[in-house]
Formats: C-alpha cells, structure tokens, sequence
C-alpha cells in the first residue's frame, strides 16, 4: 500500500486526462458527457464527504456537551 497509493494518485489523473483527449479525437461531443457525468460524480462525492464530516463534528460536540455537562453535575453533589 506504501508504493500503490501513490501510484493511483498520479496515474489516475493522467489516464483521466487521457480518456478525455481519445473521446474529443473519437467524437467530440462526448467529451461534453463525460466531464459533465465526472462534474456530477464528483459533486456527488464532495456532499457525501460533507455531509459525513458534518455528522461527525455534531456527534463530537454533543459528546463534549454531555461530558461537560456531566462533569458539571458530579461537581455539584460533593
């Protein structure tokens, strides 16, 4: 995994950049709907990633809510 992450990170742009140049020199048109359906992937992707890390943060900070809050209330009854 050292050498393969890398390796993906590099050539997957490249081949990307690659398959887009063959469609345009194919037919040119397809070009349109392939970056229009990687747009969309992606954007698709980004909310996913959004929407995890935002679900994380609201569990930390209630976590951190209830510990304060608990935390408070042992200090209350001694």
């Amino acid at each position: 995994m050292r050498i393969a992450k890398p390796m993906l990170l590099i050539t997957t742009p490249i081949g990307v950049v690659g398959a887009i140049y063959e469609a345009h020199r194919l037919a040119g048109g397809l070009v349109f709907l392939m970056v229009a359906l990687m747009t969309l992937i992606a954007v698709a992707f980004g909310t996913l990633v959004f929407t995890i890390r935002k679900e994380a943060a609201e569990e930390a900070q209630r976590a951190a809510a209830k510990a304060a809050l608990a935390s408070s209330s042992s200090l209350e009854q001694a």
